[in-house]
């Protein structure tokens, strides 16, 4: 239990992540993150413990209590609408599990609440696996967030931008932050992941943003002439845009 107790003060008080804390007790990573899971799934999920927390025997039989089969008369989560929730940007299984113990306290652990979902997922989705040849493809596209930047000496906080470049067998992923996604900073972070990765790949696929796609059509899309110049740089001329969008290929459509 000390070494439960030391990871939620770490964690929790001191904001270190799995692997800082791994670091510092001389522990798995593994053992850290199962530590953390079933301290969630007991309700903790803070620092300092609440009241009557402090019994070592209390502790042990909340977190390490023997899991069996849920019973069956649990209340069933609508699995249809967390699923269309999650598309949704900044909403997370554990917060939607979360959100479902708020209103159901004898519900589902998280444990079993993620299992039921995956089981959920792979009956109602199909699933294709694009399989990518090593060095192949990089793909570079902007995170959805932004993150807050302090000016040091101003105080003001600007919203950087995350360009993020992932290399599409191994998911090697490399990112970037900005003040803008204009063309400067967009063909910046080209250039700084190519770097980062040491070698160019036989192809970059870009998101169809207007820095980098001049005209997004679905047959013939025409990519910004200064990233063509940098792809030309780089000897690749296999520079393209993701698939456009649906609204993009009926315009297509209609012009042809």
């Amino acid at each position: 239990m000390k070494d439960l107790r030391s990871i939620l003060r770490l964690t929790h008080e001191q904001g270190l992540s799995v692997r800082a804390v791994s670091e510092r007790l001389k522990i798995s990573k593994t053992s850290v993150s199962t530590y953390l899971l079933r301290a969630r799934e007991a309700g903790i999920s803070g620092w300092p413990l609440p009241p009557g927390y402090d019994n070592d025997a209390l502790l042990e039989r909340l977190l390490f209590r023997r899991v069996g089969r849920p019973p069956q008369d649990l209340d069933e989560p609508d699995w249809a609408m967390i699923s269309r929730e999650l598309k949704r940007k900044g909403v997370t299984l554990t917060l939607l599990w979360q959100e479902y113990r708020a209103a159901h306290p004898d519900g589902y652990g998280y444990t079993w609440f993620c299992d039921r979902f995956g089981a959920f997922q792979r009956r109602s989705s199909a699933t294709f696996r694009n399989r990518h040849e090593a060095g192949a493809v990089m793909q570079t596209d902007y995170a959805g967030h932004t993150v807050p930047v302090v000016d040091p000496d101003t105080g003001v906080i600007c919203q950087a931008q995350i360009f993020v470049a992932v290399l599409g067998a191994s998911s090697f992923t490399f990112a970037h932050a900005s003040f803008s996604q204009k063309l400067p900073d967009w063909i910046e972070g080209q250039c700084r992941a190519l770097t980062f990765f040491g070698g160019v790949t036989k192809a970059i696929v870009c998101d169809n943003l207007k820095a980098g796609v001049a005209k997004a059509l679905w047959f013939e899309p025409t990519l910004n002439q200064t990233f063509a110049a940098m792809a030309e740089h780089y000897d690749r001329r296999s520079c393209r845009p993701a698939a456009a969008s649906r609204a993009t290929r009926a315009r297509s459509r209609a012009r042809c």
